[in-house]
């Protein structure tokens, strides 16, 4: 049973209130999900009926983990509550519903971003489109962009503003024919099509208006504009919206999240009551500082200033590398230091970085030194080719009309069935108007096949029959993947391979197996079709393919495997780590050159970089490099503006778990922090003015102090330029320019004097 008295004075009042819209601005760590959770408890202890309540939040993995706080909260009385993604949701009601929209069908496939390039590449082949000028993810992206603005072939046709977007329009257009011709679904498709869906028939938006009588929104923020439409439709008659989120964290404009939405809720709803959540539970102080100070210089947001009762903690520490190996050997070593020092497990460690293409060094320096690690990038295991061939495989069988799946089996394994022969029998199944893998059938009946073609083909069709009365009789998905691993020879093929390759897609193919036998026994436990909190386990092969489409793969995340995670900033959202390093702090990395040409998107990069440093409970650790190796060429960089927004007496160059020793004697790339060293050969003005102080850092040697831009002379080097100082007293370490070349100095040993 939940406990108001455990909730802090503006969470209650967030819970208790009952009629009308609400907007919860929830700082990063304020326990925004303990907020909506009890919210939803309240509701449904206040005598609101868990089938009234609509819950949305962006991954399946936080849609989970409310559906099992609200069960621990509400025991058997929330039952018949929906608690999902916007697109579980969609799916949902499009599967009771589409038959209100003419060409469609219930058994619809929704296709992966795989197939979706896969029609799309067909598409501009059929159009006479060079892939060259127009790239199929390109294309792939524009049309994902019109369909989150809710326009259909037609409009976006008429609002193409340029030679490219005009000849995307047509590969839209076709696209969306064929894809309606395989009676499939895009992950786009499925918010616009209910979006649709609604708007046409007001007597189905009617319905579920008055089933989902308080809607709730976690990660309002992130909502683009098809989402934003959903949601003000469903809420348009009881207007009892209680939408969740943080501007500070708005990320992903860049896949059609619209910040405005959250900014101008009040504008929707000049009624709305608003509040805000700043009392954080995850950071010290001094992370929340550091934090709050990024931020703040940003205009367009809502005013909230983070705040905990938990310790100040020390401040953060930074790292000025000499380039990105240097970085990396310095990262490394901070978290093999952790390890042995404090005993921290591996996971308990964080690297953040902007782009993937960062991680290549962190990964050879991890793997050098024998620690384990995760990292977040390459192929995903439902994007793994036998993973790839065994899902064709169950989609066909599930949809008989889907061409692009019907396109990767064929051949697989070879039947001697090339492109010629599957492109013969996709033109007959179009002129006959008939599922393809009816077609197969009639391959006796498709001109121009060779004899060999024909004979292949009905062997196929065969064994795709047989395998279609399998799938429609058996309730086992694993059942049915078996049959097809056995029937088509393809475990046999791998098993005969005997390479360390096949015996890696055998074991692929093994946990896929695991997956399937995880549903099935979920779908044989969870009678009726739905458990008490909403799931629906639907027995046999659509429910799986449902819930497959719709898995990310941050949802596969597993914290407690002891591995250092190594994820870019955007995955990170949502997750926190005890010890966060956050590399590559310089402009035209983080942020990025392009945003640089735009405020709003350094506005949304200096977001990024406070959700970065919010992820971290206890510490925290920046770097730059004077220069790195990135995309095949040598840059040299500034360090990063977001740094120089952190107050200096937050940060810290030097770490607490270092030994003195150690701290004497670090590497000569580590230079005072604010500097920025030219290239040898290059002079120090070609960076034009010194780094500006951010602290007081003097130092001794004989009495004498040294400060940057002070002359000096050195018995071996000659004259040269003090351009930064780093450390007091013995252990300090000036760089100094000596006519182009850059030196290290250690004062207590160099045989120095001042000019």
């Amino acid at each position: 049973m939940y406990r108001l008295e455990d909730l802090n004075p503006v969470q209650q009042e967030a819970v208790k209130y009952r009629e009308g819209p609400l907007l919860i601005l929830a700082g990063a760590g304020s326990g925004k999900t303990r907020v909506l959770t009890h919210r939803i408890a309240y509701l449904i202890a206040q005598g609101v009926e868990p089938w009234e309540i609509l819950a949305i939040t962006f991954t399946n993995k936080a849609a989970q983990e409310m559906r099992e706080r609200v069960g621990a909260l509400t025991g058997s009385a929330g039952r018949g509550l929906w608690v999902s993604t916007f697109h579980s949701a969609c799916v949902r009601i499009l599967r009771q519903e589409i038959g209100y929209l003419p060409g469609y069908a219930h058994d619809f496939v929704i296709y992966d971003s795989n197939d979706q390039k896969a029609v799309v590449k067909t598409c501009l082949k059929e159009c006479n489109l060079d892939e060259k000028k127009f790239p199929a993810r390109a294309v792939g992206a524009v049309i994902s962009e019109a369909k989150n603005k809710l326009w259909n072939p037609a409009d976006f046709e008429e609002r193409a503003a340029d030679y490219f977007q005009e000849q995307a329009a047509k590969v839209y257009r076709l696209y969306h024919k064929k894809l309606k011709a395989s009676n499939a679904l895009d992950f786009d498709d499925l918010i616009m099509l209910t979006v649709i869906l609604l708007g046409q028939n007001p007597e189905v938006l009617e319905r579920y208006q008055e089933r989902f009588r308080y809607i709730l929104i976690d990660e309002y923020q992130d909502t683009n504009y098809a989402q934003y439409s959903l949601v003000k439709m469903l809420a348009g008659r009881y207007r009892n919206l209680c939408v969740v989120g943080d501007d500070d964290q708005s990320v992903y404009s860049w896949r059609g999240a619209d910040i405005r939405n959250i900014l101008d809720f009040e504008r929707d709803y000049p009624e709305a009551k608003v509040l805000k959540l700043e009392q954080n539970y995850r950071s010290t102080q001094s992370i929340l500082q550091a934090a709050n100070s990024v931020v703040g210089n940003n205009r367009e947001r809502k005013e909230k200033l983070l705040w905990t009762e938990n310790p100040q903690g020390s401040p953060l520490v930074f790292y000025a590398a000499d380039d990105e190996h240097d970085e990396s050997r310095y990262v490394v070593e901070r978290i093999q230091r952790l390890h042995n020092l404090e005993g921290r497990p591996f996971n308990d460690f964080a690297v953040l970085y902007r782009t993937n293409a960062q991680s290549r060094v962190l990964e050879e320096r991890l793997m050098k030194e024998g620690i384990p690690y995760r990292i977040f990038s390459g192929h995903k295991f439902y994007e793994r080719l036998e993973i790839k061939d065994i899902l064709a495989y169950l989609r066909v069988l599930a949809n008989p009309a889907d061409k692009v799946n019907f396109s990767r089996i064929l051949n697989v394994p070879k039947r001697g069935l090339g492109d010629a022969a599957s492109a013969k029998v996709l033109e007959y199944a179009e002129e006959q108007n008939m599922p393809v893998l009816e077609a197969v059938l009639e391959a006796e009946y498709i001109p121009e096949l060779q004899p060999r073609a024909r004979k292949s083909l009905l062997a196929f069709a065969r064994l795709m029959k047989d395998l279609k009365e399998l799938a429609q009789a058996e309730k086992s998905v694993t059942k049915i993947a078996e049959e097809i691993l056995s029937r088509t020879g393809y475990k046999d093929l791998l098993s005969a391979d005997n390479t360390t390759e096949s015996q890696a897609r055998l074991e692929n193919l093994a946990e896929f197996l695991s997956v399937t036998a995880e549903y099935d026994l979920k779908a044989h436990e969870n009678k009726p079709l739905e458990d008490e909190f909403g799931v629906e386990y639907i027995p046999g092969l659509n429910g799986f393919l449902e819930q497959v489409s719709l898995v990310a793969e941050t949802d596969q995340l597993d914290q407690r495997e002891a591995a250092v995670i190594l994820m870019t900033m955007h995955s990170v959202k949502g997750l926190e780590f005890p010890v966060v390093f956050v590399v590559g702090m310089e402009e035209g990395i983080f942020p990025g050159s392009r945003s640089q040409l735009e405020p709003g998107l350094v506005e949304e990069e200096r977001r990024l970089c406070y959700v970065a440093l919010t992820r971290a409970r206890e510490k925290v650790y920046l770097s730059y490099a004077d220069h790195r190796m990135l995309y095949g060429r040598r840059q040299y960089n500034r360090r990063s503006r977001f740094l120089e927004e952190i107050p200096y007496n937050l940060l810290n160059e030097k770490d607490p778990s270092d030994p003195p020793a150690r701290q004497a004697s670090k590497k000569a790339g580590n230079v005072e922090y604010g500097s920025r060293t030219p290239a040898a050969g290059m002079p120090a003005s070609a960076f034009g003015s010194p780094a500006r102080k951010l602290g007081t850092p003097l130092v001794a040697n004989n009495q004498e102090d040294f400060l940057v831009g002070n002359k000096i002379g050195h018995d071996k080097f000659g004259q040269g330029i003090i351009m930064a100082v780093k450390g007091k007293g013995r252990e300090t370490i000036l760089t100094v320019n000596f006519q182009g070349q850059l030196k290290q100095i250690a004062t207590e040993y160099a045989k120095i004097t001042r000019l």
